[in-house]
């Protein structure tokens, strides 16, 4: 049944989207400074918004409310709350990010470690990005269809539309203005519901007479799992290419800082309240017929809450999963256009041509991420694989090339091969999951971690020369 209130609100906030791309397309615009990276004058609260939106995605709304339903209880508050506390190590680089001026991961890269290191990183992340954007195409028209009744083709089809439009048109000032707004409509949506829907359950004192004591427990989860989720946060975003170009947009080094941390007291917020909707629907969970897991914070929100709450929840939890599609794009077209055709094609492309090759590539990658979505292909596994290695690769030569000046180069280069081994050998040994307490991206991370500071400590010892600077460009 279509729940008439939550169609309209759903189709205000895409009408909306649509207009911020082209309104931003028309007079924001003017080079491709502009287009990738807002021009680098983005304040404190743009940028932190849009770090926060990228990290609030479908798995942090519907798939935490689950969590809290199922095995995890209270603890469920934990799978972002470690997010918002790995941005605090995370401000330590933010300002030495900016400061490169560069626009991607292997520009850096290359800086510092060569071109083949460089190209490597991009194609890791490219695969990655491309298989993410796939995957969410997909989850935003399914979650479309779910929340309006319209057929999954057709909702496919207009998330797709809406994806292309605002992110090709507006680049990364739309991107960041669409986050700031879904990150809002996040929060402010979950907020007002939470109220009424605990209210609607008879009270706190009520749900929590109805749950079993552990499921009350901030730790269930256990402090292993914990401490292990705030290390994979933290490695997934310093070497996550839809964060570090936000800090690259950011006015100046303090911002970036600055926003970092504001992130993190947003993203913390945001723990809270999927967490409580999914502990009152399991409380009430005899009351709402064909509840489950994966449906329980909508199903409670639409069962206690206003028409209009729902509505707004609904656009929500459509905005979470947009808001993470729309930067991937960006960053996988920015990649492919001045990491692999620019660099190793040596195209010379000026502002105008790479504003207009970015756009077209936008458009392809997206029309081919809604036709697998059409024909129902299951990149999951692809998907699992691909952004462990895009983060476990380049993360040790990227991060410490950003702090270790005299970083070698074979430090580097070996760091990425190792990283990338260590992160494959561990998900075949774990399955995706957590082995002997570690999760694949950390472990990844680790060996390529070690590797660096071993070579770069012998070849130091031989006397070999230092790699260029991180910061080249703005020092010559």
């Amino acid at each position: 049944m279509v729940n008439t209130g939550a169609l309209l609100i759903v189709g205000a906030y895409l009408v909306g989207m649509l207009l911020v791309g082209f309104i931003v397309g028309k007079l924001k615009i003017k080079d491709s400074e502009d287009y990738m990276v807002a021009g680098r004058r983005m304040g404190i609260f743009m940028v932190a918004f849009s770090l926060s939106a990228n990290n609030i995605g479908g798995g942090s709304t519907t798939g935490l409310a689950q969590k809290a339903f199922e095995d995890w209880g209270m603890s469920a508050i934990w799978y972002v709350l470690a997010a918002s506390i790995a941005m605090i190590p995370l401000a330590y680089f933010a300002p030495r990010i900016r400061k490169t001026m560069a626009v991607t991961i292997p520009e850096v890269i290359e800086r510092r470690f060569g071109k083949g290191s460089a190209t490597f990183s991009a194609v890791l992340n490219i695969l990655a990005l491309f298989c993410l954007t796939s995957s969410q195409v997909a989850a935003s028209g399914g979650v479309i269809a779910t929340l309006t009744g319209i057929p999954l083709n057709v909702c496919l089809f207009i998330a797709g539309l809406v994806i292309i439009i605002y992110t090709t048109l507006g680049g990364m000032i739309a991107d960041q203005i669409s986050d700031l707004v879904q990150f809002i409509i996040i929060l402010v949506g979950l907020a007002i519901a939470t109220p009424f829907v605990i209210h609607g359950c008879g009270g706190w004192g009520a749900v929590s007479a109805a749950l079993p004591g552990e499921q009350l427990s901030f730790t269930k989860i256990g402090w292993v799992v914990i401490i292990g989720y705030i290390f994979n946060y933290f490695c997934t975003f310093l070497s996550g290419p839809e964060m570090i170009s936000r800090f690259e947009s950011a006015k100046d080094e303090k911002t970036a800082m600055r926003a970092s941390l504001l992130s993190g007291v947003l993203m913390a917020a945001m723990a809270v309240f999927p967490t409580l909707l999914g502990l009152c629907a399991l409380a009430v969970r005899d009351l709402i017929p064909e509840l489950t897991p994966a449906t329980a914070m909508m199903s409670v929100t639409e069962h206690f809450a206003p028409t209009i709450i729902t509505g707004l929840v609904s656009a929500a939890i459509i905005s979470a999963t947009m808001s993470s599609a729309d930067s991937n794009l960006l960053c996988m077209s920015t990649m492919f256009i001045n990491d692999i055709v620019q660099s190793n094609f040596h195209v010379q492309l000026d502002d105008r041509k790479k504003i207009f090759y970015t756009r077209v590539s936008n458009v392809v990658f997206c029309v081919v991420a809604m036709l697998i979505s059409f024909l129902g292909v299951n990149i999951i596994m692809m998907n699992t694989f691909a952004f462990a290695i895009r983060c476990s690769g380049p993360f040790a030569a990227y991060g410490l090339g950003l702090v270790m000046p005299k970083a070698t180069k074979n430090a580097g280069r070996i760091s990425i091969i190792t990283g990338t081994i260590g992160v494959i050998v561990w998900q075949i040994l774990s399955g995706g999951d957590f082995f002997l307490g570690i999760l694949p991206v950390v472990f990844g991370c680790g060996v390529g971690t070690l590797t660096f500071l071993l070579v770069n400590a012998i070849e130091s010892r031989m006397g070999v020369a230092p790699a260029p600077s991180a910061y080249e460009a703005i020092e010559d």
